[in-house]
């Protein structure tokens, strides 16, 4: 989704969650001896090390070996295939995974909307990938979190409850505290938090002006790497409000009902208007806008501890503003306190 909740409040995501560490967590470099038991005799090298060291996984022993880390019978082995005896020993330096290294502090520029003890809205810039994963095991918002106050450590995901793509930009909202981490985790799941995007779809719009939709979004059975609509998905629901109509694109005000991967990208895909600039989803590059039109604009909720309204808006981006200003396409930015739809 283009902002995907985590309404399980959980998270497994190493010490900085709060709970046990996952498989592949190893720390700090450790020079472990070992023997090969009878079992293992005639095995491979990697087949056996997997059995002794449970808490790595088999494809990152193998990355070990071939990075020289392992010494058999007192020589340098790099094979994962080399087959093993019984009572051979083996040498083993195990050295801190990626999932190990990603979860540390690393300061950076925050666009920080608001923020007082217990929240923490940011302006989510576009590159900025939300937390570690494969591919991206540093330099992420939850690195920046980290750094940014020492609460972060305590909470599962650095408090995030909610993600952008990498490529969308927008408002965020993230909990500094437990307490206003539960709360809204909650409100997200009731759907009492009001979450509204701008969207430049491809072409000029088809039917009508406002309407919701309604339709199951899951992993695309085709591509693995996509969303779909699929009658096998989860409930997605989106509601879009034309702001301004164009010839080879559309502005639109999408409100969030559900959180499903990539829903908005998905649900006007479908409805042949994919934004501009998704490639994944067939939306083309125009107007020099080469990454997907879309932008988390405007955020309104309760505070989560103390109750008060709250109200957020944040205009596009430069890349946006400008692709907007080259297709000819305005709009007026709500007052504050209100979205783009009521």
């Amino acid at each position: 989704m283009e902002a995907t909740e985590y309404i399980d409040g959980g998270g497994r995501e190493g010490p900085s969650a709060g709970e046990d560490a996952p498989d592949d967590w190893i720390a700090e470099a450790e020079l472990r001896a070992l023997t090969v038991p009878a079992d293992g005799h005639g095995q491979r090298v990697d087949r056996v090390l997997a059995a002794l060291v449970p808490a790595l996984s088999r494809s990152y022993l193998q990355q070990l070996i071939a990075d020289g880390a392992l010494r058999w019978r007192g020589q340098v082995c790099t094979k994962a295939a080399a087959r093993v005896a019984a009572g051979d020993p083996l040498q083993i330096e195990l050295r801190p995974t990626p999932q190990a290294q990603a979860f540390v502090p690393e300061p950076m520029a925050l666009d920080v909307v608001h923020e007082d003890a217990h929240l923490l809205v940011i302006d989510k810039p576009v590159g900025l990938v939300v937390h570690p994963a494969a591919g991206h095991w540093s330099g992420t918002l939850l690195n920046g979190l980290l750094a940014h106050h020492a609460g972060a450590v305590a909470l599962p995901r650095a408090g995030i409850v909610h993600r952008l793509d990498k490529d969308t930009s927008g408002l965020m909202l993230v909990a500094k505290t437990r307490p206003a981490m539960d709360a809204l985790v909650a409100a997200i799941a009731a759907r009492t938090v009001d979450r509204q995007y701008l969207a430049l779809a491809g072409g000029r719009w088809h039917g009508e002006e406002r309407l919701t939709i309604d339709r199951p979004v899951g992993r695309d059975p085709a591509n693995r790497l996509r969303m779909a609509v699929v009658g096998s998905g989860k409930p997605a629901q989106t509601t879009v409000q034309v702001l301004a109509a164009g010839a080879e694109a559309t502005l639109l005000a999408c409100k969030l009902h559900t959180g499903r991967t990539h829903q908005i990208r998905v649900h006007l895909a479908q409805r042949g208007h994919p934004l501009l600039g998704d490639a994944l989803y067939g939306g083309r590059a125009l107007w020099g806008l080469t990454r997907q039109g879309l932008h988390a604009a405007s955020l309104r909720l309760a505070h989560p501890v103390d109750g008060r309204p709250l109200a957020f808006w944040r205009a596009p981006p430069a890349d946006l503003r400008d692709a907007l200003s080259a297709g000819g396409l305005r709009y007026n930015a709500p007052p504050p306190g209100h979205g783009l739809i009521d």
